[in-house]
C-alpha cells in the first residue's frame, strides 16, 4: 500500500505543503521514520526528534515552520488525533485474510451468507444464522444457531457468538471475544447468606450454606450499529429479555457485561471495565480502566468513572465519579487531600496530649 502526501491530506480533508507527491507506504514516531514513512510529530515535542529519524514528509501542528525542521513536505492536521483515524485507516493493511470461504469452514445448509463474505479456515457456522453483505468472518469463530450479523462486520480469529444474538452493521470483534455466553445467575432454596447480608449490609444472619441452582439464560444479545468490542471481551446473555449494546459504543478488551444490562450509545468502556447484572447506562458514558458498577444500578447519560472506580449506588446524568465506594470526583479529592493530612495531625494532636499533661500533671 502507498499513497501520495497530496492524497493522503485529500482523504483526511487536511491542508499539505511542499512536495506532495512524495510516496507514503507506512506511518511512524519521528524518531524512527524511514524515507518512505509519515512522521507523527503533532506538537513541538515530538517534533524536536524528527532529526534522528528520515523522515520527508510529517503530520505538524497547524503553523508548524516545516521547512526549517528539514522536511520536504508536510500535513497540517487543527486536531491531530482525529486526523489519526483517518490516516491509520487508510494505511492499516488489515490481517490478510482470504476472500471467499474456505474449504475447511463447515456452514449449516440453513445459513444465509450474502455476497462478498470472507469466512475463514475451521470457522462454524450454524443453522438459520445471517451474515449481511462484506462481511469478514476470521479463522476458528463460531457463530451460533439463529444468530443475525448486520453487513461489514470484522469478527477477527477465535470470535464466538451465541444462538439468537443480533448484531448491527459494522460490527468489529478483536480476538477471543465471546458474544451471549449463558449469564451468572444462581439461587438457592431458601434464603441465602448473600441476601442477608445485603439486606442488613453486614450480617449474613442464620442462614445456612446451600447449593446453588442455575438460572437459565432465555434471553441473548442485542447489538446496534458501529460497535466495537475488544479481545476476550464478554458479554452475557439475558435471563428473559436480551442484554443491550447501543449502537456506537466500544468495549475494550477484557470488558465483561452481565446479564440483563443495557448500555447506550456511544459510551467507552476501558479495559477490564465490569457491569453486573441488570444495571442500566445511558448515553456516553465512560468507564476507566477496572471500573466496576454494581447489579440493578441505573448510570446517567455522560458519566465518566475514572480508572479503579467502584459505583454502588444510582448515578445522575454528568457526574464524574472516582473512588471505591464511588463518589463525586472533586470530593473525593478533598478527601484524598484529608487522609493525607492525617499523619500530621496525629503527631500534633499527641503533642498537643503531651504539652497538656506536662502542664497539669497526670489525671487521676
Amino acid at each position: 500500500m502507498s499513497f501520495t502526501v497530496q492524497q493522503i491530506a485529500e482523504a483526511l480533508g487536511a491542508q499539505a505543503a511542499g512536495d506532495t507527491s512524495i510516496t507514503i507506504t507506512g506511518a511512524a514516531e519521528p524518531a524512527d521514520a524511514r524515507p518512505t514513512d509519515l512522521a507523527l510529530a503533532s506538537t513541538p515535542a515530538y517534533a524536536e526528534k524528527l532529526a534522528l529519524g528520515a523522515a520527508r514528509a510529517a503530520m505538524l501542528w497547524q503553523g508548524a515552520d516545516w521547512q526549517a525542521l528539514g522536511l520536504k513536505a508536510a500535513i497540517f492536521a487543527p486536531r491531530p488525533r482525529m486526523a489519526m483515524s483517518g490516516l491509520t485507516a487508510k494505511l492499516d493493511p488489515g490481517q490478510g485474510f482470504g476472500e471467499g470461504i474456505h474449504p475447511s469452514a463447515v456452514i449449516d445448509t440453513t445459513a444465509t451468507i450474502a455476497p462478498g463474505v470472507s469466512v475463514g479456515p475451521f470457522t462454524v457456522i450454524g443453522a438459520q444464522v445471517e451474515i449481511g453483505e462484506g462481511s469478514v468472518i476470521g479463522p476458528q469463530c463460531f457463530i451460533g444457531q439463529g444468530a443475525r450479523i448486520g453487513p461489514n462486520a470484522y469478527l477477527r480469529d477465535k470470535v464466538s457468538i451465541g444462538a439468537r444474538c443480533t448484531i448491527g452493521a459494522r460490527f468489529i470483534a478483536q480476538p477471543g471475544a465471546v458474544i451471549g455466553g449463558d449469564g451468572f445467575s444462581f439461587v438457592t432454596p431458601e434464603v441465602s447468606g448473600v441476601e442477608m447480608a445485603r439486606k442488613t449490609l453486614g450480617d449474613q444472619g442464620d442462614a445456612a450454606a446451600q447449593a446453588w441452582a442455575r438460572i437459565h439464560s432465555l434471553g441473548a444479545v442485542t447489538i446496534g450499529d458501529d460497535v466495537e468490542v475488544g479481545a476476550l471481551v464478554t458479554i452475557d446473555s439475558g435471563t428473559i429479555r436480551d442484554t443491550v449494546i447501543g449502537s456506537g459504543s466500544k468495549l475494550d478488551s477484557q470488558v465483561h457485561v452481565g446479564h440483563n444490562v443495557r448500555i447506550g450509545r456511544d459510551c467507552l468502556l476501558c479495559g477490564q471495565a465490569g457491569i453486573a447484572g441488570s444495571t442500566v447506562l445511558g448515553d456516553n458514558v465512560v468507564l476507566g480502566g477496572q471500573a466496576g458498577v454494581s447489579d440493578n444500578l441505573k448510570i446517567g447519560n455522560s458519566v465518566i468513572a475514572t480508572g479503579g472506580t467502584k459505583i454502588l449506588s444510582n448515578v445522575p446524568d454528568g457526574r464524574v465519579m472516582m473512588g471505591f465506594p464511588a463518589v463525586k470526583m472533586d470530593t473525593h479529592t478533598e478527601m484524598y487531600k484529608a487522609s493525607r493530612r492525617l499523619p500530621r495531625l496525629a503527631r500534633d494532636v499527641d503533642a498537643l496530649k503531651k504539652k497538656a499533661v506536662s502542664k497539669d500533671g497526670p489525671s487521676d
